[in-house]
């Protein structure tokens, strides 16, 4: 099989950059393609745009050896790693446009023996989709869905399981699935990561790797949501939840999860209803799930005004935008949406505390009486705390610091 010499990277995020950056530290050319023109610059210095631990040593290191580089157009290259978002619509449906216009973008570059992974997490049948995007685009080369194991271009999907904030180490000990849309697809595909990864390479079709990353994250999104149920019951019978939870996690078959505002983050709250646009009339533990999960904020937003009422207060301080802990990665992120509909219905400010920004996002920026501010400044001049993430800052704060506030810990770690 043909070695890869030069690998194209389309879209330069939390999964594409590090993705990126490790093929580039192991001697391999890499292309870096992205739409926004700040982060091709921000790149091409050596720097890099998002929060990750090593990320940034890593991308320095590969730009000034001349292996990594970014453009907003792809170059010709052995092989192409689409990592784009796949956001849903607000009817709950795939949107497939920026895979499609990745697709698009590397055909006229595309070269005969080249290989396409799509590593973004997609509906069942987006990697057959790439085929066929591909042959409306380039007529003379042949496609493994027709031609099989001697089509002129191999397709694969190998979806990223990956933890934010540990990602550069999960990249290369992860397990990976590899869904190839025939059995030469997917061995080239693997002869690729197994240039970077020490996980075991786990071979199937494309739309069963579909299906794994689809099952994955909407197994965990009906865990999430069993213990966010938990808490809003707790709540209402004066139990504290965090205790319960963990007191019943000593039955050596129970594994309780924390509960939280809800669920973000661009997987967990998207991919399920990707199986459910699939079979929506055989998917209602799914369904339901993400209406237990969807709901937690409002959940949270409700308890917050109470308390604000009940003393009177015209200042609340949201800690945390970010959609998990320690991380600078906001979307679909409850804590947001939170904040937002607090300024909405409160007859007062919001302060917000997140340690990751230096400015806030633009779905708040607009915002008359939303301030971000410091956390020493949040205490001083908030009457109600709502914890909403879990940064490192937040847990080592002195209990002392907190006298004399309502406290609204959607996280339990002041409980």
């Amino acid at each position: 099989m043909t070695e890869f010499k030069k690998i194209c990277v389309l879209g330069l995020g939390y999964v594409g950059l590090p993705t990126a950056a490790i093929f580039a530290s192991r001697g391999i050319q890499v292309f870096g393609v992205d739409t926004n023109t700040k982060t091709v610059e921000t790149i091409n210095q050596g720097k890099i745009h998002i929060i990750e631990p090593g990320l940034d040593s890593l991308v320095n290191e590969a730009v000034n050896l001349g292996k990594l580089s970014a453009n907003s157009q792809p170059e010709v290259s052995d092989a192409f790693i689409i990592a784009v978002p796949t956001p849903f619509k607000q009817t709950n449906k795939p949107d497939l446009t920026f895979i499609e216009s990745a697709v698009r973008s590397i055909a006229p570059v595309l070269e005969k023996g080249a290989l396409v992974i799509l590593e973004s997490t997609s509906p069942i049948g987006t990697t057959e989709k790439i085929c066929q995007w591909l042959a409306e685009e380039r007529k003379d080369l042949s496609l493994p869905n027709i031609g099989g194991e001697n089509a002129d271009i191999q397709v694969a999907h190998s979806p990223e399981r990956v933890l934010p904030g540990n990602v550069l180490n999960e990249i290369v000990n992860n397990d990976r699935v590899i869904g190839g849309i025939s059995p030469n697809c997917a061995m080239r595909a693997k002869q690729l990561y197994k240039s970077v990864i020490k996980g075991e390479c786990l071979l199937t079709t494309a739309a069963t790797a579909e299906f794994v990353k689809l099952s994955e994250n909407a197994y965990r999104d009906v865990n999430i949501a069993f213990a966010n149920e938990l808490s809003i019951v707790a709540d209402k019978i004066d139990i504290n939840v965090w205790q319960a939870i963990e007191l019943a996690n000593h039955h050596p078959r129970v594994n309780i999860l924390q509960p939280g505002p809800g669920v973000g983050g661009h997987c967990i709250a998207v991919d399920p209803w990707f199986i459910v646009d699939s079979a929506p009339n055989n998917t209602p533990l799914i369904q339901s799930a993400r209406k237990v999960n969807d709901g937690k904020p409002e959940f949270i937003i409700e308890k917050t005004l109470v308390a604000a009422s009940q003393k009177g207060a015209r200042t609340v301080a949201c800690l945390g935008l970010a959609y998990k802990a320690d991380i600078d990665d906001f979307r679909e992120s409850p804590a947001v949406y939170i904040t937002a509909n607090l300024r909405e219905r409160l007859d007062g400010e919001v302060l917000v505390v997140e340690p990751n920004l230096k400015k806030l996002p633009d779905t708040l920026s607009n915002t008359n009486g939303i301030t971000l501010c410091s956390l020493e400044e949040s205490l001083k001049k908030s009457e109600v705390i709502v914890l909403l993430v879990d940064h490192q800052e937040f847990r080592e704060l002195d209990p002392v610091q907190l006298k004399n506030k309502l406290i609204i810990d959607s996280r339990g770690i002041w409980c």
